[in-house]
């Protein structure tokens, strides 16, 4: 067994730990948004961490680049999706206002039911 072989099972262990992680904080956080943040943050980051693991263990060989591409769509899709469930929890009023902090989409909702276009978009 070489570094590169024990630096691939830390990888794919921590890797692991944070999608179990991620999975626990979804069936325990009370409401979507923040079942959104388990689902995506660290489930993200555990398989990007394992696919990472896996490519230094296969190092060398034709599938590291579907790994590689893998790792690419996770990282670029993740983030878009959350934000869409985000919004849409959001306007269906699925969110638990007592545990914000602050709202920032509290004029954009009424802006776009109104018709009012003149309002800056994000």
């Amino acid at each position: 067994m070489n570094a590169f072989d024990i630096v691939a099972a830390v990888l794919i262990l921590a890797g692991s730990a944070l999608a179990l992680t991620a999975a626990i904080g979804v069936v325990r956080f009370p409401d979507t948004l923040s079942r959104m943040h388990a689902a995506t943050k660290p489930q993200v980051l555990g398989l990007l961490l394992v696919l990472l693991g896996a490519a230094l263990r296969l190092r060398g060989h034709v599938d590291v680049g579907m790994l590689i591409l893998t790792g690419l769509f996770t990282a670029i899709t993740a983030p878009v999706i959350a934000n869409r469930v985000g919004q849409l929890a959001y306007r269906e009023q699925n969110i638990r206002d007592d545990l914000m902090t602050t709202d920032e989409m509290h004029g954009l909702a009424d802006d776009r039911e109104s018709g009012d276009h003149d309002s800056p978009r994000r």
